[in-house]
């Protein structure tokens, strides 16, 4: 069990994050263990191909038999947009020497792949998570990404409904709140308590995880991975499932658009979910924010949709 004492500052500073390289990781756990991970099977079974040119001895060198990672892997991403060149180019930045001992600290001693010169080491894990990220990740990542940005804005509004005792106390079974101490109860962990000493806290969903993880070290700012919400529907397209009078209305498509979005979806999401174009796609949610069944936000580079009140009346009416 873990304790995060924090200040009255720190909860201030609580934020989100989302981090590529955190996801590369925690995928190390679907690869090594893939019955645990049913959710992420058909991620697997995508990109099984793309990953044979891979160099599969030093991914699995970043993972123990505890499906425990290094701490280098669980970066404090600075925003949800954090991009990955930036997150290799900091992880180039380690001392090689601190970064092997943390391989060696979760192993017992530093796996072959890693023998050799430190900063030899280091290069070789920054240009093996660079070729693993282009041929598993990028093609797939607009959509993760989605996933992820709608579990952010959920606990956002989650915040604004009830306050963040309450966020912190849903956001995974593992978790809880209190008398501004955060606790995340894990059967791996020793029981140890982390004084944030001002320096906040950081929450990162994850399509890869069952439950909530924290970082090995004891002197690492606080930092949580959970679950992400809807990363089940990652790999469906979805059969659009209509309502008769709405669906006379507005159309089959821009009814099953406005049954999906009661949680924040981007056009892009919904391109794929649909298997339609996203011209189309946007065209059918101007359509329906114009008529006033859906809001949109901007979040950072991305537009999120969601279902007004309007909307969901429209649908509970029908």
């Amino acid at each position: 069990m873990l304790r995060y004492e924090l200040t009255e500052a720190d909860v201030g500073d609580i934020k989100f994050g989302v981090s590529p390289l955190c996801e590369m990781g925690l995928s190390l756990r679907a690869l090594k263990e893939p019955e645990r991970y049913p959710l992420q099977a058909p991620w697997l079974a995508r990109t099984d191909a793309a990953r044979t040119g891979v160099d599969v001895d030093v991914l699995l060198g970043l993972i123990n038999d505890r499906l425990w990672t290094p701490d280098f892997l669980n970066p404090r991403p600075s925003s949800p947009l954090t991009r990955l060149p930036e997150e290799l180019a900091a992880l180039g930045r380690l001392d090689p020497r601190g970064v092997l001992g943390q391989l060696e600290e979760l192993h017992g001693s530093v796996p072959p792949s890693f023998r050799g010169t430190p900063a030899a080491a280091l290069q070789r894990i920054v240009t093996v998570l660079g070729d693993y990220w282009e041929r598993a990740f990028q093609p797939h990542w607009p959509r993760m990404r989605s996933i992820l940005q709608a579990d952010i804005v959920h606990r956002g509004r989650r915040i604004a409904h009830g306050g963040l005792a309450m966020m912190l106390n849903e956001i995974a079974p593992e978790v809880s709140f209190a008398d501004n101490v955060v606790t995340v109860r894990n059967r791996d962990l020793h029981p140890w308590v982390v004084p944030a000493r001002g320096r906040g806290l950081t929450l990162v969903p994850t399509m890869f995880a069952n439950r909530a993880s924290v970082p090995l070290g004891g002197d690492e700012p606080p930092l949580i991975l959970y679950s992400a919400r809807g990363q089940g529907v990652m790999w469906q397209t979805e059969n659009p499932v209509t309502i008769g009078a709405v669906s006379a209305l507005l159309g089959r498509t821009r009814t099953a658009l406005l049954l999906a979005l009661a949680e924040p979806a981007s056009s892009t999401e919904l391109g794929l979910r649909f298997d339609v174009s996203a011209s189309a796609v946007n065209q059918h949610l101007r359509a329906l924010r114009d008529g006033g069944l859906v809001t949109s936000t901007r979040y950072g580079h991305s537009v999120l949709y969601f279902r007004s009140e309007l909307g969901s009346a429209l649908l509970a009416r029908d």
